[in-house]
This record gives C-alpha cells, structure tokens and sequence, in this order.
C-alpha cells in the first residue's frame, strides 16, 4: 500500500462528527512571538465554533482575543494504527454579548480548573480540515 493511500481527507461533516466524540483538544496560538500548544477540554456550538471556558485574566484570553488561532483535536488507536486528526481555524472571541453569553452558558464546557469567574471563549470555524489515518499492517 502506499504510504500516501493510508490518509484519507475529511469533509467538514465528517470532521465536525469527529470532535464532537472527543472531549479534549490543543489550542495553537502565538505567545511572545513564538507559537504554543495548550491542551483544553471543549465543546462545540450549533455553527461548528470551538467553545472554551476558562479564567477572564488567563494568559490565553490575553493571547487569544480578536486573533486567529488553530484548534487540534484527534484520535488514535494503537492496536490497528489507525485515529484522525481535524483543524479548526478562525478567529477567536470572548463572548460578551449578554444574550450570547446566556445562550453559551449551557453549551459551554466545564473547565478542569475550579474558576471563581469564567468566561468563554469561541473560536469561529471558518476553516475546517482533517484527514484520517487507515489501519495498515505493522511493518516495522
């Protein structure tokens, strides 16, 4: 088989399916000119946007906020060394229309970390991709 055949590209639909089955992904951003990975527990909206929880005073907010960032999430299973991966990327917003906010409050994820006040992040899912990976017999 060729290496190339084993991967296969998903369609939005597709992907959109797939990280809804997962509960935690990795942020992609910048932080002092460099890039940086953060994993968090998600969950999406309605419109296929990323949503987040965490601290208002969190250096994500402040790194995040009215700028594009990725969002990674993936599976793989070992055994039949097969999984996928889906990229979301778009802008990233704390919400703070009040009658989003409401909306939001019950979609939004828990956060890991006990916050006195959180706020939410969305990350809009203007692009989508993914590709999955075929189990192949273990060559070595």
């Amino acid at each position: 088989m060729d290496h190339q055949d084993a991967f296969r590209a998903l369609d939005r639909q597709e992907c959109l399916r797939l990280l809804a089955k997962v509960p935690v992904g990795r942020v992609v951003y910048t932080r002092h000119a460099l890039p940086a990975v953060l994993p968090i527990n998600f969950s999406l909206d309605a419109d296929a946007s990323v949503l987040l929880r965490t601290s208002p005073d969190s250096e994500l907010v402040r790194a995040v906020d009215g700028f594009v960032v990725a969002f990674e999430a993936d599976e793989y299973d070992a055994a039949t060394r097969s999984g996928w991966s889906v990229i979301v990327t778009g802008p990233a917003r704390v919400v703070r229309d009040p009658a989003e906010l409401e909306r939001l409050s019950q979609a939004a994820p828990t956060s890991w970390m006990p916050l006195q006040e959180s706020v939410i992040v969305r990350i809009e899912a203007e692009l989508v991709t993914g590709r999955e990976l075929k189990g192949t017999p273990g060559n070595g």
